[in-house]
């Protein structure tokens, strides 16, 4: 018995029936390294706790076999100023590798040497804002940042031949620093774009900008785009020059010794270039100007019917015409089915259903044909200055007659990587002017400070031009 105590006390084996000795189950073995603890050994804060028996909490913590084996170390992630002035460098770096470039000018010999030496701005390097370079980017913001320059109108109302009246807004003469006689004082004509009328922020700066040179400024505005009340079904369209030619009989019966020069921006360039190439040397300008023309106008409405164009231009644009034809109902409704006409939701639809209908076309791409100035290019007989961006979403590349305006005389087109529809922004903060109005001022200038050296372009290749001029317009 004694013999069998001392056994127990000393854990040298197991006891009948499965009893634990020495805390270790019967048949498990002597624990690793062969020490026995005895039991109540080790239960003071884990003191002589076998290794055997598992991880302690501590060194649960640190791994069972020791301090943990440091691995790589992970790196943290870059704060978010560092991931925003790293973007900018990547942008940086694009924009000042590919974004400025000089503006491609393709005009004959005579005509191209009178703008390189009378506008600078023909032949500078054009730098878009850096941030905003993309050509929709720059349609939007130039719209919604540009300032509104303070404009004041006297308004006068003419009869169109076909019983309308047309709205021509004159500028107040804001006190130029030019001494020139009143009736002598040359006269710049301006028309709008789509839907378009002489408060559009675009048209202000460049009347501002025409005053401020010394010139008088008036705005033709479309029909019924001005407040005023559509007398006839007609409104306006892009291949109908018939109000052009009202107007600048009355301004040139008004003013018979001013020189007078028109400039149409967006479909207002198009109608001016329309005229130009119907009346050839009977024109009655001077010279002329076209900001951001489409060319042809079935290629810009197929692009305009690109999802994001569609988005954010030609939706807009079509209730806008909408707007146009509910407001002057009564008259319109004559015409066509008004109500047919205002569930037009793009630009063709609303061509198609009223602008075809209404001058008389047979379909929308029979009036998409006469509309497109690439047609009647090669019978202009007056010096126009054209200007595009290559990324302009109303008026895409490949559209825009460069080749027929190397071999024409009296065409000029300044085509930009960038600049959008009437963008035009530059400068790191877009700039009070943007570069189609600085080129705008220096046109006209240089038109009626030294018209004189525009006339020598008659006869500059009439003859050898008109034939491939036509073929590269067709």
């Amino acid at each position: 018995m004694a013999a069998g105590a001392t056994r127990a006390r000393s854990g040298a084996g197991p006891m009948p029936g499965g009893a634990v000795v020495g805390g270790v189950a019967p048949g498990a073995g002597p624990p690793r390294g062969g020490a026995v603890v005895p039991r109540g050994r080790g239960r003071g804060r884990g003191r002589g706790r076998p290794s055997w028996a598992g991880p302690s909490r501590a060194a649960a913590a640190m791994g069972a076999e020791g301090p943990p084996v440091p691995g790589p170390a992970l790196s943290p992630l870059p704060p978010l100023p560092l991931l925003l002035a790293a973007a900018a460098a990547a942008l940086l770096g694009y924009y000042w590798a590919r974004v400025p470039r000089r503006p491609l000018l393709a005009a004959g010999p005579r005509f191209r040497a009178f703008l390189e030496r009378r506008c600078p701005a023909a032949s500078e390097t054009f730098y878009p804002t850096p941030w905003c370079f993309e050509g929709r980017l720059q349609t939007v913001l130039g719209a919604l940042l540009r300032a509104r320059p303070p404009v004041s109108y006297r308004s006068e109302a003419i009869r169109a031949p076909d019983g309308g009246q047309l709205i021509l807004d004159w500028a107040e003469d804001p006190g130029s620093h030019r001494r020139l006689g009143p009736r002598a004082r040359p006269v710049v004509l301006l028309l709008p774009g789509l839907t378009g009328s002489s408060q559009a922020g675009y048209l202000l700066r460049l009347v501002h900008r025409a005053g401020r040179a010394g010139y008088r400024s008036v705005v033709l505005n479309h029909r019924g785009c001005r407040g005023e009340e559509l007398l006839t079904p007609r409104t306006f369209c892009a291949s109908n020059t018939e109000d052009l030619e009202t107007a600048i009989a009355h301004i040139k019966r008004r003013y018979p010794r001013a020189p007078l020069l028109a400039v149409g921006i967006s479909l207002g360039g198009m109608q001016v270039l329309n005229y130009l190439g119907r009346r050839g040397r009977a024109a009655g300008l001077a010279a002329a100007m076209a900001l951001s023309p489409s060319w042809d106008a079935a290629a810009s409405t197929a692009s305009l019917e690109q999802p994001l164009n569609a988005l954010l231009f030609n939706q807009r644009l079509a209730a806008g015409l909408c707007q146009l034809v509910s407001r002057h109902r009564a008259a319109i409704g004559e015409k066509v089915d008004v109500e047919h006409v205002l569930q037009a939701r793009t630009i063709r639809e609303f061509d198609e259903r009223y602008t075809a209908q209404a001058f008389g076309y047979r379909s929308c791409c029979e009036y998409y044909q006469a509309a497109s100035p690439a047609r009647h290019l090669h019978r202009i007989r007056v010096p126009v200055l054209c200007l595009n961006a290559s990324d302009d979403p109303f008026s895409p590349l490949h559209a825009i007659p460069v080749e027929a305006a190397w071999r024409l005389p009296h065409v000029a087109l300044l085509v930009t990587a960038h600049g959008g529809h009437i963008g035009f922004l530059e400068g790191l903060c877009p700039r009070p002017g943007s570069y189609m109005e600085r080129l705008f001022a220096q046109f006209i200038t240089a038109v009626f400070e030294h018209g004189e050296e525009l006339r020598q372009l008659e006869g500059d290749g009439d003859g050898a031009g008109e034939g491939a001029a036509g073929q590269g317009a067709a």
